[in-house]
């Protein structure tokens, strides 16, 4: 069997059709029945897509999206999480399970950097890892009202970032807006296209992904100067 048959050959029935969410609760006859074979209308997973029916209601086509995008969402924590506990256990046999896993390594270290900045007890659930990317660069406390201000207006990720940015542009002193103004680095046109195109995959602005990526880096060369172990990924 070639690499793609093997791939649709392992399917997974991940996202139950309305029908099968009433049955599971006793909404209709037969619940505790069980089916015999693959069950009409569901939405199966493969290695390398998705199996569709083609009558698929729109709610259950909309459910299978909702599904989806919290899969995604979360397999950003997942990953960053494993990196985190691969980096203090596995320290000599970590860059071995990074290739394993088949990741860009600087995604990785995004992914696991926003899962350091938040412990399981302080994820929102009903915002999604990007918005806690956004924040992951301020103190915990500001982490945390931007968190519930964002959750509780419902923002989108642009609309949180936005927000934060009027509000420092609000808050900041005139000579200190003029201090940054003046302190300009020349940079290779071809370097900020990349630097742009990495803050673009990790979710978060130009800006705030040049002043984390140099926090990160700047807290790990002060703690090899030190004989600390780094923290960074």
């Amino acid at each position: 069997m070639n690499a793609a048959g093997e791939g649709r050959a392992k399917r997974i029935a991940l996202i139950p059709t309305q029908a099968q969410v009433q049955a599971s609760s006793g909404q209709v006859p037969g619940a505790g029945a069980r089916p015999v074979g693959p069950p009409a209308g569901q939405v199966l997973t493969t290695g390398v897509g998705l199996e569709i029916p083609t009558a698929l209601s729109f709610d259950d086509w909309e459910r299978a999206g909702r599904q989806l995008a919290r899969l995604v969402d979360s397999s950003c924590w997942w990953l960053g999480d494993w990196l985190v506990y691969g980096k203090a256990h596995y320290a000599d046999r970590y860059q071995r399970g990074i290739c394993a896993a088949g990741l860009q390594y600087q995604t990785l270290r995004n992914y696991a950097w926003v899962s350091r900045r938040f412990d399981l007890a302080r994820r929102r659930a009903k915002l999604s890892f990007q918005h806690h990317a956004e924040v992951a660069s301020l103190p915990q406390g500001e982490q945390d009202v931007w968190l519930e201000r964002a959750e509780h207006e419902m923002w989108s990720t642009k609309q949180l970032r936005n927000a934060i940015r009027d509000e420092r542009a609000d808050i900041a002193p005139p000579k200190a807006k003029k201090a940054v103004a003046v302190r300009r680095l020349e940079v290779p046109d071809n370097r900020v296209q990349r630097w742009r195109q990495a803050a673009e995959q990790s979710g978060i602005d130009l800006e705030n992904w040049v002043m984390a990526t140099l926090d990160r880096e700047a807290g790990a060369a002060l703690a090899e100067l030190e004989g600390v172990p780094a923290l960074s990924a």
